[in-house]
């Protein structure tokens, strides 16, 4: 949900998330000095977390009383933006040690003080006497500079999308809905993780041996013979294999069996759990809408000090509340640029799956078969090893990390991994805002993706990888050639993974953009928009959808990693690839991007760092020029 005092993203944490906070926690003390976890004295012990909490809301209460008294613009700027610091490095910090602290006291005191500070955040969000300083902030913004401008604008807008402006009785019910939101979706995610599904095999020779790790033995009572007489039976115990079938699971699961009949219940399985989500989504896509429509679009058409004439609008749909203050702007505009990239993907798509599926005839003798879902993974990994002379099992690069001993060994999709995320972590550690509220990853939903898929092409470059991947025995260089077989591999089939990846975003725009009551069962809606928008066939009575934790967490806004692949590869290939390791690109991407955080718009950072060529504007929306992507994937446009 959209909040004044929301949490920064978590994309960036285990890379010195909290350091987002740069003015507070940088320090020449020794580094030996102890500290507490993230550099916060408290945190030396699990009960820290309660002091953090307390100190926080102490502090915040005198910022409030401070603000209610109606001091200067820039000082209502300046002491909102400190509320909101002291309360997000409270929320980044427990969530960051839920997610990853090995101790379970400090796991469960982290908990407790997430909770406890949500309950005063959601206190703030409802505090008008803030409302009223920002607005007065606003309307006095020749007082301000152009961040603090922007940031009185962006926390009228914030606080508005919470509902602070309704009439109590409509906001009780926004704050009512807001809570089922955030409860709902911790639900959705819940069951994907507790309900990944699971299936039996018999016998457990079936099973490759390279899969064994990821399943537990079970046996069954059969009946045999005994001493060789037919008539004399006893009962015997044949070994078999339970397998889950969650996401990395079932992954292996098609890649790696031979066996079709077996692949096919694991898609069925794993496509069907957890079944629970089913219903948690049709209450979440209920609850989004009516809180979208109990809010209203304001625009001012004069002003007094504290009382406005405005136009009032609804919002018409989730998506239309989402994305209104993106780039994009409205869902109409990420349709059309969805539908233009599913247009423009199709053809190569297409010439892909009858490449597959030609295989398939051709290896299995079956001339006249179909090509099944579960068939995909399994024929492509084959393909790709035997054109790239390439075992992807799993390829892996020895990375020396501070501290890691001994060096530490990933497959090259977590080395991508690993790059995708320290883009987050610079945009968080190299921007330079006056105000927290704009710091690193505080940007539009649109744009907060575009750092992270540009260093993914880092993970790439034989120039980069050649300077820290080493054989995990010899300590050889990676040789070049390999490097060019895993792009080529990668390469082969990219076509059908950004027709997924458009897939995915259409889902999202669906659920979410259409009125609640025209939604029908989410599972038929999923079906009809893969038989539109892919080559594969749509298996009935499977639900992918109910374990795409995005639906919750990215709302109307999955189309952002599609924005932000647009806007990567431009800028690879304008400012990156000739050098990617040269003072230039790095100066230009420090300088004209990462440092800006959200202090600056979007549209005009893209211009001023790639030129024209990246964006073009759209109906009053900005989508992204699709040129660079197309040539990079030999699409025609």
């Amino acid at each position: 949900m959209s909040t004044l005092f929301r949490r920064r993203s978590l994309a960036a944490y285990v890379y010195g998330h909290v350091l987002n906070s740069h003015k507070v926690h940088t320090s020449t003390a020794p580094l030996l000095q102890e500290t507490g976890l993230y550099g916060f004295n408290h945190l030396k012990t699990p009960k820290g977390f309660q002091r953090f909490v307390e100190d926080a809301i102490e502090r915040s209460n005198e910022l409030v009383t401070f603000i209610s008294g109606m001091p200067s613009a820039p000082e209502i700027i300046g002491a909102m933006d400190e509320i909101s610091d002291t309360v997000c490095s409270v929320i980044d910090s427990a969530e960051l040690c839920r997610a990853t602290h090995p101790d379970r006291e400090f796991v469960e005191e982290a908990s407790e003080a997430s909770l406890r500070i949500n309950e005063y955040i959601h206190h703030l969000n409802t505090n008008h006497c803030l409302y009223m300083a920002v607005v007065k902030a606003e309307q006095d913004s020749h007082l301000l500079n152009e961040e603090a401008q922007r940031v009185a604008h962006h926390l009228r807008l914030d606080l508005e999308k919470a509902g602070i402006h309704l009439p109590s009785e409509q906001l009780d019910r926004a704050n009512q809905l807001n809570m089922e939101i955030v409860q709902l979706c911790r639900e959705f995610n819940e069951n994907i993780i507790n309900d990944p599904g699971h299936m039996d095999i018999f016998p457990a020779s079936h099973i490759p041996k390279k899969l064994h790790h990821l399943a537990r033995p079970i046996y069954r009572t059969t009946s045999g013979a005994f001493g060789g007489s037919a008539w004399s039976m006893t009962n015997m115990k044949e070994k078999g294999f339970r397998l889950p079938t969650d996401p990395n699971t079932l992954s292996s699961i098609l890649q790696w069996v031979s066996d079709a009949e077996i692949r096919k219940t694991a898609y069925i399985q794993g496509n069907s759990a957890p079944l629970g989500n089913l219903g948690v989504l049709d209450k979440l896509i209920a609850a989004r809408h009516e809180f979208a429509q109990s809010l209203q679009k304001f625009d001012i058409v004069s002003n007094a000090l504290f009382w406005m004439h405005m136009q009032i609008m609804g919002h018409s749909s989730y998506a239309d509340l989402a994305v209104h203050s993106s780039m994009a702007s409205s869902p109409d505009i990420v349709l059309s640029f969805l539908l233009e990239m599913s247009e423009i993907v199709r053809p190569r798509a297409d010439e892909e799956f009858k490449t597959i599926w030609n295989f398939k005839r051709e290896k299995s003798g079956q001339l006249y078969g179909d090509l099944e879902p579960w068939d995909e993974t399994y024929f492509t990994a084959i393909m790709k090893s035997a054109v790239y002379d390439l075992d992807s099992s799993i390829v892996a690069l020895v990375c020396n990390f501070l501290g890691s001993k001994p060096a530490s060994l990933l497959n090259h999709w977590e080395v991508e991994t690993l790059f995708h995320e320290f883009g987050h972590a610079l945009h968080s550690l190299l921007s330079r805002t006056d105000y927290q509220h704009f710091s690193g990853t505080r940007v539009v939903i649109d744009f907060a993706e575009t750092p992270s898929n540009l260093f993914q092409y880092y993970a790439w470059d034989f120039r980069i990888l050649k300077t820290f991947a080493r054989h995990y025995s010899t300590g050889d260089v990676i040789p070049e050639d390999l490097v060019k077989s895993i792009r080529g591999a990668k390469d082969m089939f990219s076509g059908t993974e950004l027709q997924r990846q458009i897939f995915y975003a259409l889902i999202d725009q669906k659920l979410f953009g259409e009125e609640a009551s025209s939604i029908r069962d989410t599972a038929s809606i999923v079906a009809e928009l893969k038989r539109q928008h892919t080559s594969w066939k749509h298996v009935d009575g499977t639900h992918w959808h109910t374990r795409f934790g995005h639906l919750a967490s990215y709302g109307a806004g999955y189309y952002s990693y599609l924005y932000a692949k647009c806007f990567a590869a431009t800028i690879w290939q304008k400012i990156c690839e000739e050098d990617p390791l040269s003072l230039a690109a790095g100066s230009a991407i420090r300088h004209k991007f990462l440092q800006h955080g959200g202090a600056k718009d979007p549209g005009d950072i893209l211009n001023d760092l790639a030129g024209k060529g990246i964006l073009n504007s759209r109906y009053g929306g900005i989508v992204p020029d699709i040129t660079s992507l197309s040539h990079e994937m030999e699409l025609k446009n």
